[in-house]
């Protein structure tokens, strides 16, 4: 059996890994497969991978995803992502390289490390969202880095939305452009519908957090960082309580806020209105996060720089009445008033105005629940996007013969 390798140089776990996933649980139908990530990955992503048996390999170093703004600091951190690509392609190496390796990689940041994999096996990325608008000088550098790397046959290209596909179009040569496949980020119907399905108790869960039983739940699931709108989640929020003691905020992540940040929360004054929640203390499994979806009476992620959120995708699909922000592949998955509501990024007012909207329109919230559960399920559902990304490694191993 030929071995697809699934590789990634950051030890934060998201939507990303989640996609993965779902590819990893198509292609070991067909392929070994096996995980290289880095050995201080946490603990509850390699919890889901050990749940499903997937086999994974770890490398030491990680890349430092934090933004920088001094020359030195933006210097070092290309340094450690020089190192973590070489431990990463060592171990690559040392699993063995057969069939396929899947990364998500950007020529931009990391050609020589995409050009070593093309020398050596078929080469698949996936590119979740479009990038920031940067210089005409910077544009030209990734022109011409997409452009080399364009030039192996056996490179090809994922991306898990329209948009982002129709952005990176600009960017690859007209081979690559046109052979873009989407592969949505997606849901897992069985395990929605498991969720959905699963004795629940309410009450019980949120006593277990320590947070109110009687409240109106506003839940955000994601990492606790600027791109998914941490402050403007906050500044909405701070604007619904002063209005409404009965509405509380919920924000799921990974990791929770350290140093500066820890202040920077406090400073909203919200007190027993907000409750930051490790995905960890919530449970080990896919299954318990998504049940606990259903503490929640409205779904919130106010995104600057999404694809199409497997979050919010989850919640749609579990049920919850969503709004999110007119941003990237978001628009894909909420019809604004129809499947959700869309805000602007970076609108509190806006942001605020929709909560207060649906906390007492139940009608509406009812409706839009109800559409973009169907939305979701019917158009994002990962056993399609799976089978398409498999079938492209067949197709590229076909044309080795």
């Amino acid at each position: 059996m030929r071995r697809v390798i699934y590789a990634w140089d950051y030890i934060e776990w998201g939507g990303a890994q989640i996609h993965f996933l779902a590819l990893i649980r198509e292609s070991r139908k067909t392929f070994e497969t096996v995980v290289v990530l880095p050995e201080e990955t946490d603990e509850q992503f390699l919890g889901f991978l050990d749940a499903e048996g997937i086999r994974y390999e770890t490398f030491k170093g990680h890349i430092d995803a934090k933004p920088r703004s001094s020359i030195i600091a933006k210097i070092r951190r290309h340094w450690i992502r020089q190192k973590s690509e070489y431990a990463m392609l060592r171990k690559i190496e040392e699993v063995g390289i057969d069939a396929v390796v899947h990364t998500d990689m950007l020529p931009g940041q990391s050609l020589l490390s995409l050009v070593w994999l093309c020398l050596r096996t078929n080469v698949f990325i996936t590119l979740h969202n479009a990038l920031p608008q940067v210089p005409k000088w910077r544009w030209a550098i990734w022109k011409l880095k997409f452009g080399v790397i364009s030039q192996f046959d056996n490179f090809h290209v994922y991306c898990t939305n329209k948009h982002a596909a129709a952005y990176f179009s600009r960017l690859f040569s007209k081979r690559v452009a046109d052979d873009i496949k989407i592969t949505y980020d997606s849901i897992n119907p069985v395990e929605i519908d498991t969720a959905r399905d699963a004795g629940f108790d309410r009450t019980e869960i949120l006593e277990r957090l320590g947070i109110p039983t009687n409240k109106f739940v506003v839940l955000a699931v994601g990492q606790f960082v600027d791109r998914k709108g941490r402050w403007t989640f906050l500044e909405a929020a701070k604007k619904v309580v002063s209005q409404n003691s009965d509405v509380i905020f919920v924000w799921v992540s990974p990791f929770l806020p350290a140093g500066h940040d820890v202040k920077r929360v406090e400073s909203f004054g919200l007190d027993d209105s907000l409750y930051l929640v490790r995905s960890d203390v919530i449970g080990t499994t896919r299954q318990d996060i998504l049940r606990f979806f259903r503490v929640a009476d409205l779904f919130v992620l106010p995104s600057y720089i999404e694809g199409v959120p497997i979050a919010l995708l989850e919640a749609m699909a579990m049920g919850l009445p969503s709004i999110s922000t007119n941003v990237y592949g978001i628009p894909e998955a909420i019809i604004n008033e129809k499947t959700g509501l869309l805000i602007e990024a970076g609108d509190s007012e806006a942001l605020a105005a929709a909560i207060s909207r649906l906390f007492s329109d139940k009608a509406l919230r009812n409706r839009i629940a109800r559409e973009g559960r169907e939305h979701a399920t019917q158009n994002f559902d990962e056993r399609v996007a799976a089978r398409s990304a498999v079938d492209g490694y067949n197709e590229a191993l076909a044309a080795d013969k």
